[in-house]
């Protein structure tokens, strides 16, 4: 591999991970004027930031385990990244069935102290405590879009209608729905707009001071790029804990748990478009998710993870128990001939000493290093408080590389999001107004993926064949080119699996035609 010379020019920061931390930190420091490089050693989104449960939510099972700032937290952050998003990110009801025989995880906080103050109540999950619960998350963040909490009768509500005839009672409540690998993508092209580089297929390889900068050398396409910065920041994810002591050669002051968590995919399984929150008598919650329109997501798991986070997948026995679980509330049993797809993901917990990985907080810890030219690490984290993450990141890079400018990000859209919350049925009209040959699944698509900029990519088409090649389910030459020319694509899986979802609806042969078709155009 051949090497570059050391250019003298330093950027001001320097940032390792192209996942939802880095490009959100990359996004927040380039509009405060510092000059960013962003190297990813895969693309965008490939670990962990696309296999999320696909929420925005402020996590109602923490409020068991007293993490009310955290949930407060992500609770007010729900509402500010919907207006920044509504294409990609939208409201989503979900239902909470409610039995008698709900029981807690018997090590949560909330359980120990029923134990103490109300011993007949032992292991139970009453309806007044659930209630409780659901208040507090309607009430902490200050909701002004999203409704709030109701009672359901499911014997009269189409919700009932798949469930186990034993839930006569639920709840029903508020969250949001976000298409993660979109999130990260739009975050990347937002940074580069404001001046940021953005490098992916690039792995770090090594760091070192040199004075009062780093020195980064950068695996990129067949060479090595040594690149210079005044900070370096290490949002590796997973991986944060071995860059700083393998790449940086620096003694980590914090540490990650690694939790796998896994999800099913299955036919779709009910026909309204609200989720259902189940939970379960191990204590652990699943969601069952309307997901792509004709399908249903169903998870996640909570596994401590062992080995490389890129091999992680959904164990035969995660499937079950998924599988079971589900079944449990829904009254025809979800086996393992339902499932089409599984994906599985690696969280990089903040190891907080828990005794379980369903324990384990979900908050973020960020440490500095100046013992030399600066090193930010960031430990954990939550896909809904990216943005209040990065904030708190340049709240520690802003005294040492003299930023001044506050902070932004709040309300600013992402790329394509510069349209009213309730905007999107009047989007998809005008578009199919525009566009006569689109089918109305495809208009819906286009607009839920790229929001205003949809009309941008479909440009001056007339019909159909102004698109160019159909690769298959509605995807066209015309958009898998502003894929790789706008958001960084280069083979069929960043496509169909991480930009769109549309690896649901494609053959084998489609997408193995569609990634040598990528490959040639990549080479010319």
């Amino acid at each position: 591999m051949v090497s570059e010379p050391i250019p003298e020019h330093a950027y001001d920061l320097f940032i390792i991970g192209g996942g939802i931390n880095g490009t959100g930190i990359a996004r927040d420091a380039a509009g405060r004027g510092l000059s960013v490089a962003l190297a990813e050693m895969g693309d965008l989104a490939q670990a962990t930031s696309s296999a999320s449960t696909k929420l925005f939510h402020g996590g109602l099972r923490y409020l068991e385990y007293f993490e009310i700032g955290l949930v407060r937290k992500a609770l007010i952050e729900r509402e500010v990244l919907l207006s920044a998003m509504p294409h990609i990110a939208w409201p989503m009801r979900f239902i909470l069935p409610y039995h008698e025989d709900m029981r807690f995880e018997g090590a949560t906080p909330t359980s120990r102290l029923l134990s103490v103050f109300m011993p007949w109540m032992r292991g139970r999950r009453p309806a007044w405590l659930i209630r409780l619960g659901l208040f507090m998350y309607d009430h902490l963040g200050g909701r002004k879009i999203l409704p709030g909490t109701q009672t359901l009768d499911l014997s009269t509500d189409t919700a009932g209608a798949v469930l186990n005839p034993k839930f006569h009672k639920a709840y029903e409540y508020s969250d949001c729905w976000v298409q993660d690998a979109r999130l990260v993508v739009l975050n990347a092209r937002d940074a580069e707009a404001r001046g940021a580089k953005i490098m992916t297929r690039a792995k770090v390889v090594d760091a070192r001071r040199d004075g009062d900068v780093w020195e980064v050398k950068v695996a990129l396409n067949g060479r090595t790029k040594t690149m210079r910065a005044r900070m370096l920041v290490n949002a590796g994810g997973p991986w944060v804990e071995s860059i700083v002591r393998d790449t940086a050669h620096l003694k980590p002051k914090a540490h990650i748990r690694l939790v796998r968590g896994s999800h099913i995919v299955t036919k779709r399984l009910f026909d309204h478009d609200r989720a259902y929150f189940f939970q379960g008598t191990d204590g652990r919650i699943i969601f069952a998710i309307p997901y792509e329109e004709d399908f249903t997501l169903i998870g996640t798991t909570d596994q401590d993870h062992d080995g490389d986070p890129l091999d992680a997948h959904c164990t035969e026995t995660e499937q079950d128990y998924l599988c079971a679980f589900a079944s449990e509330y829904f009254a025809k049993p979800v086996t393992r001939d339902d499932i089409l797809w599984t994906y599985s993901g690696v969280r990089p917990l903040y190891d907080d000493g828990a005794s379980s990985a369903s324990a384990a907080t979900r908050d973020y810890v960020l440490t500095l290093n100046t013992d030399g030219a600066p090193v930010l690490n960031v430990f954990g984290g939550k896909i809904t408080t990216y943005r209040k993450l990065a904030e708190a990141a340049l709240a520690k890079i802003a005294p040492i590389l003299k930023v001044t400018k506050p902070d932004w990000t709040a309300g600013v859209p992402l790329p394509g999001g510069d349209f009213p919350v309730n905007g999107v049925l009047t989007l998809i009209d005008d578009l199919m107004e525009r566009y006569p040959f689109l089918d109305a699944f495809t208009a819906r698509r286009l607009i839920r993926t790229y929001g205003t900029e949809a009309a941008q990519l479909l440009a001056e088409a007339k019909a159909a064949a102004d698109l160019g090649r159909d690769f298959g389910a509605g995807l066209t030459e015309a958009e898998v080119r502003w894929l790789m020319e706008k958001e960084y694509a280069r083979t069929a899986e960043d496509v169909v699996w991480r930009r769109t979802k549309l690896g649901l609806r494609m053959s084998p042969a489609q997408i193995a035609a569609l990634d040598a078709w990528m490959a040639e155009e990549g080479a010319t």
